[in-house]
């Protein structure tokens, strides 16, 4: 595969169409290395810099275990460490840890954020969540389909709920790989018409579609997987009331699945709202990806650090 080296990825469009290929193909690797027991130290000597704004489980877990799996080390920089736009700007912050790090992944809540220190650095920055964009989830999902259906192209995937920054990413990584697309939002929590325009023009070129509806069941009639995520994304729980009454009929249950395929599966990328954007049988049940998709997030981001650090 093409090198990566001294790459920003700060958008799943980052990364040209082959190489998100090339990186999927690395990490389902590095996934069956890991399990024979091989975990090389490709990233011996590295040092990763993780600076959150906002708290996490699986991105700030499999972050810190990818450079270590990989012999690099992490430093963990949470909010109150540096107060990053408070006690000194993002350009500061950027331009320290340079000195210091050979890589920094950042999870932020304006993307503006992220590409402020992607300006003003010299080393790598991985986006870990903004938002506009998820693309390490966007990978991670990925790979999940690959590993389940042996290919991408060809699939349908429905999205039922929010039109958030995870779609985003990966619609816009989907349908460049040839999955099409179908979006059931309500009235108002759409995407925006730029990032739609972007997707159908990649669509195209794949041979792939994209579908935009206000109906969560013309959205999962054909799907291979369907996928959701919480309603109210941080940042936004003032607005949790409002939106539990926008989104009453999305959720994610056995009602829904019954106009979908028998073969049809479902993905979640956690946190989840249990109860509220799904139910607990479908997250638990048996056409549940949700956790092999929170254990993929490892593989890809090792992936991913292996190949920009």
């Amino acid at each position: 595969m093409a090198s990566l080296r001294g790459r920003d990825f700060t958008a799943i469009r980052d990364l040209e169409t082959d190489e998100v290929q090339d990186l999927l193909n690395f990490a389902a690797d590095l996934k069956a290395r890991r399990r024979a027991g091989d975990r090389p130290p490709l990233l011996a000597g590295k040092i990763l810099a993780v600076v959150f704004e906002k708290p996490s489980l699986r991105t700030r877990a499999t972050f810190e275990a990818a450079m270590l799996e990989l012999g690099g080390h992490a430093i963990y920089l949470g909010a109150q460490d540096i107060h990053m736009g408070v006690r000194e700007s993002q350009a500061d912050v950027a331009r320290n840890l340079e000195r210091w790090v050979d890589g920094i992944a950042a999870r932020t809540f304006a993307h503006a954020t992220i590409t402020i220190l992607a300006e003003h650095t010299r080393v790598p920055v991985v986006n870990a969540l903004s938002d506009w964009e998820h693309p390490c989830q966007a990978l991670a999902t990925l790979l999940t389909v690959q590993e389940r259906w042996g290919r991408l192209s060809g699939l349908r995937l429905a999205w039922v709920g929010d039109g958030n920054n995870v779609l985003r990413s990966l619609l816009l990584g989907a349908v460049r790989l040839g999955i099409s697309v179908a979006i059931a939002t309500p009235d108002g929590y759409g995407l925006d018409a730029e990032t739609l325009r972007a997707a159908r023009e990649l669509a195209a070129a794949a041979g792939a579609g994209v579908e935009v509806t206000d109906d969560p069941v013309q959205a999962v009639t054909g799907a291979d997987l369907i996928y959701t995520d919480i309603w109210a994304s941080m940042g936004r729980e003032a607005e949790a009331d409002v939106r539990r009454q926008a989104f009453a009929r999305y959720q994610v249950n056995q009602a829904l699945l019954a106009h979908a395929p028998r073969y049809a599966l479902v993905s979640h990328c956690l946190p989840a709202h249990r109860g509220e954007e799904i139910t607990d049988d479908i997250l638990d049940g048996p056409r549940s990806l949700a956790l092999e998709e929170a254990e993929n997030r490892l593989h890809t981001q090792k992936a991913l650090l292996a190949q920009v650090l």
